[in-house]
């Protein structure tokens, strides 16, 4: 945005107070920037990367979310180290499945109209109203989505009013649903689902979930083809995060490499992981 040409300073719109909403805002003065109001030439979209599989489940005190690492064109990997989870604000996070790069400038796009929320209103909003505004911004995508280029996100946080962790899905309409327990999105989240529905129980602590959440991208990638599996010769690991009361944490890659060979080993032993193992849950421990 450029200074008035006469005084130098910045134009009214930016010094006049208006909506808590930054979408709106943009919408208002620089409506194309927004991701959904963009046109594609007529004829078949463009060939672009996909992100695939993210997972998501609570555990008493927060909730863990973890994304493969892969981004595919077709049956060609278009990137290795692809980051799909991402922070939101302080006390939630979302994951992207879908058009890479549409979903992360929705993503970030995201973090700058919480941000501006809290900067003029004095608080934070509310995790339901975190989840609205995103169900939004998708809506907003929808010419896009109709035409090939979909954003399907799975977004989780702390609410600091009920005092738990919470799962939100979305379709492409921008329909939003609270999951109970835990989820999964993208093309490998119909075998993540069945890991985390034989993985998950009751009262897991923290190290327990990350350990759930890795075992099931791990099943994930053992049969969709576009969801990167853990890959030690290049010490490409998942990106898992927890949120809880004290915030977002994001699990450093040597805590990550620990649960990756646990859950491998667990594998090649021939148990499912459903129960802790004796040290088990290491990531945290």
């Amino acid at each position: 945005m450029t200074t008035d040409a006469h005084t130098g300073r910045l134009p009214s719109a930016f010094t006049t107070p208006g909506s808590s909403s930054f979408s709106e805002f943009l919408s208002t003065h620089a409506p194309d920037l927004l991701p959904g109001r963009r046109s594609l030439p007529p004829g078949a979209a463009p060939d672009s990367p996909h992100g695939t599989t993210i997972v998501a489940l609570t555990f008493p005190g927060g909730v863990v979310m973890a994304g493969d690492r892969r981004a595919t064109m077709g049956n060609y990997i278009a990137n290795r180290e692809i980051e799909k989870v991402f922070p939101a604000d302080t006390y939630s996070c979302v994951g992207i499945a879908g058009t890479a790069g549409i979903a992360v400038e929705m993503v970030r796009l995201f973090q700058v109209e919480l941000e501006h929320y809290e900067k003029i209103e004095g608080a934070l909003l509310s995790l339901d109203g975190k989840a609205n505004r995103l169900a939004a911004m998708i809506r907003g995508n929808l010419g896009l989505a109709m035409q090939g280029m979909a954003v399907v996100p799975l977004f989780a946080g702390y609410d600091l009013d009920r005092q738990v962790g919470r799962i939100f899905s979305y379709d492409v309409t921008g329909g939003r649903y609270e999951e109970r327990d835990h989820h999964s999105v993208g093309s490998g989240s119909v075998f993540a689902r069945g890991a985390l529905k034989k993985l998950w129980r009751p009262g897991l602590d923290a190290a327990d979930a990350v350990r759930v959440a890795v075992g099931a991208l791990y099943d994930a990638a053992d049969d969709d083809s576009a969801t990167g599996g853990p890959d030690l010769e290049r010490r490409i690991w998942p990106v898992v995060a927890t949120v809880t009361a004290e915030g977002y944490q994001r699990l450093d890659d040597d805590r990550l490499a620990g649960v990756v060979r646990q859950v491998i080993a667990e594998r090649r032993d021939g148990r499912s992981g459903g129960e802790p193992s004796a040290g088990a849950g290491g990531a945290d421990r």
